[in-house]
C-alpha cells in the first residue's frame, strides 16, 4: 500500500507505504487521530486515496475490490449483532448475503470454530460483550476470507474475554488467514503481531516486529539490585557500571544483559548481599507513547 489521503487543508494520510505479509498478524497502531482509521477505509473499499494506490491479494482496492469482496472478511469496532436472532440464524443469514446456502450444520461448525457452539441457540441479545465479538468474528468468517480486518476487536471486555479472543486470533492465524489489527491495547499488539506500523500525524513513525521496534526505539533495560546497599553501589561503579542508590537498593543502567552476570560475580567476591533482583524493560507501550510524545514536540 502507498497512499494518502486529504481533509481540505489536512493530510490525514501523509504518503504512507506498507506491506502485510500472508498469514501473518498485522497492526496498525496510532492514536486517535493519528490517520489510521481513514488507512483502513481505504483497505476495506469505503473511501478512495487522493492520491497513491491500495492493494490486497494484488487488486487494486480503488476499482476492483468487487473481485475480492468474498475473500475479505471485517469486524468493525462498533459490531452488533442480530439481537433477535440466535447466533446459527445470524451465520446462516450472513452467509446468504455473501450467496452461501449454509446448513445447520455448517453453521454450528463456523461457531464451534470460536467457541460459541454452547450459545448457539441463545438470542443474541443474551450473549456476553466477549461473545458478541466472538459472534462477530463468526460473521467476519463466514466466507472463509484470506484476509480478516479486526477494528478494536477486544474493547470493553474483561480480561478473561480478552485472552479467549487473543487464543482465537491465534487460532486463526494458524489456519493462514492473514489478519489486519487495529487497536488501543498495547499488550494486545505485542503479543499477537508480526508486524507493527505506529502512525502519528498521517505518518509511518516506525515500523517491524515488536522487537525491532522495542530494540531500535526502546530505553537500555534496568536492573534493580535489592538491598545491596552503598557498598553495592560502590562495587558496581568500581565496574564501570551506571549505578545509582535509591534508599537501599541498587539501579543499574543495562545496555547489555550480558553484563548481569559478570556484575553479580564482582558483587559476589566483594561480599555485597543482594537480596532479590528486577529487570525492567520498555514496553511496545512505552515505545508507543515515546514516538507520539516526540511527535507533538513533548520530548
Amino acid at each position: 500500500m502507498t497512499t494518502a489521503w486529504r481533509y481540505d487543508d489536512i493530510r490525514a494520510v501523509d504518503d504512507i507505504s506498507f506491506t502485510v505479509e500472508a498469514g501473518q498478524v498485522f497492526s496498525l497502531l496510532g492514536h486517535n487521530g493519528a490517520g489510521k482509521t481513514t488507512t483502513v477505509e481505504i483497505l476495506e473499499g469505503l473511501r478512495n486515496s487522493t492520491s497513491g494506490s491500495a492493494r490486497i491479494l494484488g487488486v487494486e482496492v480503488s476499482n476492483g475490490y468487487s473481485k475480492i469482496r468474498q475473500k475479505v472478511g471485517i469486524l468493525p469496532q462498533d459490531f452488533e449483532p442480530f439481537e433477535n436472532l440466535k447466533p446459527w440464524e445470524a451465520v446462516e443469514y450472513w452467509g446468504a448475503l455473501f450467496g452461501l446456502k449454509l446448513t445447520k450444520a455448517q453453521c454450528s461448525e463456523l461457531l464451534r470454530s470460536v467457541d460459541l457452539s454452547h450459545r448457539e441457540n441463545l438470542l443474541a441479545k443474551h450473549l456476553s460483550g466477549g461473545e458478541k465479538r466472538k459472534l462477530g468474528i463468526a460473521l467476519a468468517m463466514v466466507n472463509r476470507p484470506e484476509v480478516l480486518f479486526l477494528d478494536e476487536p477486544t474493547t470493553g471486555l474483561d480480561p478473561k474475554a480478552r485472552r479467549d479472543l487473543w487464543n482465537l486470533i491465534g487460532e486463526l492465524k494458524r489456519r493462514g488467514t492473514t489478519i489486519f489489527l487495529t487497536t488501543h491495547y498495547l499488550d494486545e499488539a505485542e503479543v499477537l503481531s508480526d508486524h507493527i506500523c505506529i502512525m502519528n500525524h498521517g505518518k509511518i513513525v516506525a515500523e517491524g516486529s515488536p522487537k525491532q521496534i522495542i530494540q531500535q526505539f526502546g530505553r537500555s533495560a534496568t536492573v534493580t539490585l535489592i538491598g545491596a546497599g552503598q557498598k553495592g553501589l560502590e562495587e558496581m561503579l568500581r565496574q564501570g557500571a551506571d549505578a545509582t542508590l535509591l534508599n537501599e537498593d541498587v539501579v543499574v543502567c543495562a545496555p547489555d544483559p550480558a553484563q548481569i552476570e559478570g556484575w553479580f560475580s564482582g558483587l559476589s567476591k566483594a561480599g555485597v548481599c543482594v537480596k532479590d533482583m528486577s529487570i525492567r524493560r520498555d514496553t511496545l507501550e512505552d515505545v508507543f507513547l515515546s514516538l507520539i510524545a516526540k511527535g507533538k514536540g513533548v520530548v
